[in-house]
């Protein structure tokens, strides 16, 4: 899977926060957040460093892309991860034409629209998370 990486070099919270805004930005919001430092805590007894999957959802995109395709639910929301690393934070944001275009359920000329419109807030959200 294609995916952006990006390193900011702010602490895991303040970066969590500011990807989260610039999601917020381009019309998605969080729909899921799954600690898995904190479910690896609770569940196994395992400390790992700070781990988010945020759920993001542009409500209208969704909508389009269900009724177009309802096989595409299982692809959505579309997840980005932000982890702690060495000298910052690293954040991970999905491929949008991958993730609806080229995911293989559907011909449904619809989602490659929707790919499009999808990639483009996605890149503009890495483009102001790159500064």
């Amino acid at each position: 899977m294609k995916f952006e990486e990006i390193t900011l070099a702010q602490d895991f919270d303040a970066a969590t926060t500011q990807v989260i805004d610039a999601l917020a930005e381009e019309g998605f919001g969080i729909i899921t957040r799954i600690d898995m430092h904190d479910t690896f805590k609770a569940k196994l007894g395992v400390e790992f460093p700070p781990y988010t999957i945020l759920g993001a959802c542009n409500p209208q995109l969704a909508l389009n892309a269900v009724s177009a395709a309802p096989e595409i639910g299982l692809l959505l929301p579309c997840n980005v991860t932000v982890e702690q690393s060495d000298g910052g934070t690293r954040v991970r944001i999905p491929d949008a034409q991958e993730l609806l275009g080229g995911a293989g359920f559907s011909d449904a000329p619809e989602l490659a629209e929707l790919a499009d419109d999808a990639g483009a807030r996605l890149a503009r959200v890495v483009a102001k998370l790159r500064g």
